[in-house]
């Protein structure tokens, strides 16, 4: 018996490192724009004052009624106040894609092939998700 600590893999110490920073970076990103919008830097889609009338209704209505476009349609209203938070958000939930690509090459090295595939697997299925393709309304 030792009592040494076992040590992670470099692969798990670069993903978790990458995890870590990468989360807060954009939930500074997400801070930060949230207050460029509350301050008017930049004009908002739907002006601040007329937001709350939306607050009730379904997901679908406010869409309709506010013209506010699906998928990933809203990547042509980034220079809006009110849409600039969306890079947070998807960089935040696009760390884990980020995280597994700067894996991969820990598994390529070491000649991984079981590793390697799941590794591509995942992104790609993470990214055909985050698509639009399947058509799960999910965004």
């Amino acid at each position: 018996m030792t009592s040494e600590a076992p040590q992670a893999p470099p692969e798990q110490i670069t993903y978790a490192n990458l995890l870590f920073y990468g989360s807060w970076g954009a939930i500074a990103i997400l801070i930060v724009t949230f207050f460029v919008y509350v301050s008017g830097v930049f004009e908002s889609y739907i002006p601040i004052n007329e937001i709350s009338q939306y607050w009730s209704m379904p997901v679908s209505q406010y869409v309709h009624e506010a013209n506010i476009p699906i998928g990933w349609g809203w990547a042509t209203l980034l220079g809006k106040g009110d849409f600039l938070n969306f890079i947070g958000i998807v960089l935040l939930a696009g760390m884990t894609i980020v995280c597994f690509i700067l894996i991969l090459p820990y598994y390529v090295k070491q000649k991984d092939v079981v590793f390697v595939v799941l590794v591509i697997l995942e992104v790609l299925i993470l990214c055909l998700g985050a698509s639009g393709l399947l058509g799960t309304g999910g965004h």
